[in-house]
């Protein structure tokens, strides 16, 4: 029987520009999966102990995103909704729209605007 090789996935890579230290902004790229969440998810936990008004997720180069990457996401609310802090999507790709509607996260993140985008690019991830 032949055996199943498990599809080669995307790293994930990540920026995190915090020159705005009310809002920073971590650029997303790559597989947000189980093999790859704990680094973003790390990253997101410091950035909440600062508790800054705003923390902008750019899912711009986001390739793929499973149960436990979604799950990040919704940590995320949780613990920023818990301090005042507001979680913001942008350039968020067409299938992690639908995830997050049919999830029924897509009411609990705030988006960013076309301004806030061109204000704002995103780092290279």
């Amino acid at each position: 029987m032949p055996q199943r090789r498990k599809p080669e996935s995307t790293p994930l890579t990540m920026s995190i520009d915090d020159s705005d230290s009310t809002a920073p902004l971590v650029t997303v790229a790559g597989d947000l999966d189980f093999t790859t969440a704990t680094p973003l998810r790390t990253a997101l936990d410091h950035l909440l102990t600062s508790q800054p008004s705003t923390i902008v997720l750019d899912f711009g180069g986001l390739l793929f995103i499973d149960s436990t990457g979604l799950a990040v996401i919704v940590h995320a609310w949780r613990e920023g909704h818990q301090n005042s802090t507001v979680i913001r999507l942008r350039s968020t790709p067409r299938f992690l729209e639908t995830i997050l509607d049919i999830t029924g996260v897509n009411g609990l993140l705030a988006r960013a605007s076309r301004e806030d985008e061109r204000e704002r690019p995103a780092a290279p991830a």
